[in-house]
């Protein structure tokens, strides 16, 4: 067996020393380097089939996800350390106020001054978050009793809008996108009529303050004036009313499958009269007629179009007596006021008009901004005030004898579409994007949230709401995308009637 001489034995300690001596030195200097070289001589030490290339390029990938996740440890540590900063210095601010010694009196001083200016920042840091939600704890007492009672089903399409008649019979007018216009017995849910003079969607209904008459808005360009005579139903015996208000069958969800869609085929629809002829047709828009209204005494009506213009006509000749311009987009809604000759429109440049009538020699305009998206509706109320909503997820109430700034702002956390006030209680119902419909007052205060579920309520967007508080049963009504329309009773307690 050969025996290793003294001489090479001592050269080759040598050598481990050195390389060992290297090694420690170009740890310390890069401490990166060193990781590598670890990791290198971790895997080259291991049996791997991978090839050499792409086990290096692994061996830097997790390199580099080890130095991020060592920033963001570093980056918690100082969060950590100011939030104990701030902690002491409010809890300094604690002492400060409870009392102490009073040689201390300038250095007290000086923490509360600065502690102050603290709680400010984080005051106005959190004010645009939490004002959002403020409204919706303004109170947790005295709230309003929502009951849903009857649904009206048997259109094709979803419905645009809803509308009470003002004489009798009272009946409900429901406009929808498939190209028809329904009136239904509010106590029983059975249609009653059926208009279909119109070639596109239908997208409002207003009824005449006095007669038997109705005005229709359409896609196709123009807006209907026509004439009903309905007869109310019976109404159904107690016993058997329960069973009819049973909703229908939902998914789990709460979204409506394609099969249980009502598809207009029912016993209701299709027993319906038609009226197939218009007794006036207005035209001379150059687009979609969103909407259209009565102004007071019914001798004239005004229309609202996607050719950003309202038009003003009157209802005897048809004729076109003023033309409204001004809106640099597309028009969304009109609303007239209930005693007076004020017209309100509102439109997607993120304004609403309002245009004033009652001297004939004089058409004035004021124009208000008070969003920053579109203004779905803007409505009159009984009093002097006007509520406009918006996509931009508020709801604001204005004075008309100083609509500088609105007197009360409603935010909400979905777009809101065509609003209603009732006319005895004075509350605002705001029918939203995210199949909700929310009750506030008129300064603002949140009332109610009208029940949804998967077994009742609105299943799609809520498009419109409109009270009809001269209604034996229900006083709200809502309807939306899902083709159904809503009867809801509302019962606001006395103590909320009176602010």
């Amino acid at each position: 067996m050969p025996v290793e001489s003294g001489s090479s034995a001592a050269s080759r300690q040598a050598k481990q020393k050195r390389k060992s001596h290297s090694l420690s030195i170009r740890r310390t200097n890069s401490t990166e380097q060193d990781r590598g070289g670890l990791q290198r001589d971790l895997m080259e030490s291991q049996d791997s089939k991978l090839p050499v290339s792409l086990r290096s390029n692994l061996l830097d990938l997790f390199g580099q996800i080890e130095r991020e996740f060592e920033n963001l440890h570093i980056e918690n540590l100082e969060l950590r350390r100011e939030i104990e900063t701030l902690n002491d210095r409010l809890a300094a601010e604690g002492q400060t106020l409870e009392g102490g010694d009073l040689a201390k009196g300038a250095l007290k001083t000086k923490a509360s001054h600065s502690t102050s200016q603290l709680s400010q920042k984080l005051r106005t840091t959190y004010k645009a978050s939490t004002s959002k939600i403020v409204s919706s704890f303004k109170t947790t007492t005295s709230r309003a009793v929502c009951q849903l009672l009857k649904e009206y089903a048997g259109h094709r399409d979803g419905i645009w809008d809803l509308s009470v008649s003002r004489t009798g019979p009272l009946v409900l007018g429901t406009a929808s996108a498939d190209h028809s216009a329904m009136l239904w017995s509010i106590e029983t849910g059975k249609c009653l009529l059926k208009y279909v003079g119109h070639q596109g969607s239908v997208n409002s209904i207003k009824f005449h303050p006095t007669e038997q008459m109705a005005l229709t808005a359409s896609g196709d360009q123009t807006a209907h004036i026509w004439r009903y005579m309905v007869q109310l139903p019976t109404p159904t015996p107690a016993a058997d009313l329960t069973q009819q208000q049973q909703p229908p069958p939902y998914e789990e969800d709460g979204e409506l499958s394609d099969r249980e869609e009502p598809d207009g085929e029912g016993e209701g629809p299709s027993e319906c009269p038609c009226v197939r002829v218009a007794a006036t047709t207005l035209r001379s828009h150059q687009g979609v007629v969103i909407a259209a209204d009565w102004l007071v005494g019914g001798r004239q009506v005004v229309t609202a179009s996607w050719d950003r213009a309202a038009n003003l006509y009157d209802v005897e000749t048809s004729e076109l007596v003023h033309s409204l311009t001004g809106h640099d987009q597309e028009l969304t809604h009109c609303c007239t006021h209930p005693s007076q000759r004020l017209v309100v429109t509102s439109s997607r440049d993120t304004t609403f008009r309002l245009w004033d009538f009652r001297d004939p020699a004089i058409h004035s305009v004021n124009v208000f901004q008070g969003h920053t998206d579109t203004v779905t509706s803007a409505v009159f109320t009984a009093g002097d005030n006007v509520v406009s909503g918006s996509d931009d997820r508020t709801v604001k109430v204005w004075d008309l004898k100083n609509m500088r700034s609105p007197i009360a702002t409603i935010r909400t956390d979905s777009a809101v579409n065509r609003i209603s006030v009732s006319v005895n209680q004075r509350v605002i119902a705001l029918p939203h994007d995210n199949r909700q419909v929310r009750l506030f007052d008129m300064s603002g205060v949140r009332l109610a949230r009208l029940p949804r579920s998967n077994r009742q309520g609105h299943r799609r967007m809520v498009c419109c709401t409109t009270w009809g508080e001269d209604s034996a049963s229900c006083n709200l009504f809502s309807c939306g995308f899902d083709r159904q329309a809503i009867g809801w009773n509302i019962n606001i307690p006395a103590l909320l009637q009176e602010k």
